[in-house]
């Protein structure tokens, strides 16, 4: 069992979300009708394997550098997803580090909402 198993990434400016991730994964992020008006993009997932989430406008979320911190699929190199993220305009915040024991590598970005997201891959 997962101990996540989905996740809301909040947005201020949802056309500016979605273009900022649409630009880090390199896809189009599906658009999905929501309760009470909000906006939802759900990022590329399989359903059914593994964590899904989603850039959302509404219900009571509020883009914040403190909130709690989401880790990426960084796929099978982060740099690339990393270097996306700045040319979408995102920052970079802990570069491509190296963790002990080959769990792999991690790297944190602010988006364009100004949340800080992590990533995180095997290379």
């Amino acid at each position: 069992m997962n101990a996540i198993n989905w996740f809301e990434i909040p947005a201020t400016d949802f056309e500016r979300a979605l273009k900022f991730y649409n630009t880090v994964y390199h896809a189009d992020l599906r658009l999905e009708s929501c309760i009470d008006d909000a906006s939802m993009a759900i990022l590329p997932y399989e359903q059914g394997k593994g964590v899904g989430g989603a850039i959302v406008k509404g219900l009571g979320l509020v883009p914040h550098a403190d909130g709690v911190r989401v880790y990426l699929n960084g796929g099978d190199d982060l740099s690339v997803m990393l270097r996306r993220a700045q040319e979408a305009g995102g920052e970079v915040l802990i570069p491509k580090t190296k963790l002990p024991d080959d769990i792999g590598y991690i790297a944190q970005f602010r988006d364009s909402e100004g949340n800080v997201i992590g990533l995180h891959s095997m290379a």
